[in-house]
């Protein structure tokens, strides 16, 4: 679809019609699983996450200016959703970590050694480990594809920003992928 074809949507979507909306979601809502799926990588999650994102586009349609594309601000609606469900996951993970370690002290017990993971184990459990906004960076520039520019509109963040926290994501991503290199050998 055409900007021009797009722009025309989203007029007729703020002009209440429903169908306009419905097509403007049929392109995004790929996209926007996928931006989700990135930071939760949680099905039902990521689920969850698109379409509040979309409910929460639509009642702010009224106020979309139009200064980024209608994806770019999309995205970034996602983004922050799925960054706020982050925190709000690692806040009771911690908590319930903080109990299980409570519990093993008393107990005396340890975890129990896992077995090997495969590869995509490894680099989704050394993207999680990133810190939050190198995290973002990573996944919408070098998962998503997004350009540098689309990722710092959805950051709202600048340019050389978006690229240093893509340098060191990687960069830790590396650091703890390291091991991997010598198992192999």
């Amino acid at each position: 679809m055409a900007a021009a074809d797009e722009q025309q949507l989203i007029l007729r979507a703020r002009q209440g019609s429903h169908e306009a909306y419905r097509l403007l979601v049929e392109r995004h809502m790929k996209q926007a699983y996928n931006v989700a799926f990135g930071f939760v990588t949680d099905h039902a999650g990521a689920e969850d996450i698109a379409q509040e994102a979309f409910v929460r586009a639509y009642y702010a349609l009224p106020s979309f200016r139009g200064d980024a594309e209608f994806g770019t601000w999309l995205y970034r609606i996602v983004t922050n959703l799925a960054l706020n469900r982050i925190k709000q996951r690692n806040a009771r993970l911690e908590r319930e970590v903080a109990m299980e370690s409570a519990d093993a002290l008393t107990e005396g017990s340890e975890d129990p050694v896992h077995g090997q993971l495969d590869l995509r184990t490894h680099l989704e459990r050394a993207l999680h480990e990133l810190p939050t906004l190198q995290r973002a960076v990573v996944i919408l520039r070098h998962i998503e594809g997004l350009s540098t520019t689309q990722v710092s509109k959805i950051l709202n963040c600048s340019e050389g920003t978006v690229k240093t926290h893509l340098f060191r994501g990687l960069k830790k991503m590396r650091e703890r992928l390291e091991y991997l290199k010598a198992e192999a050998e």
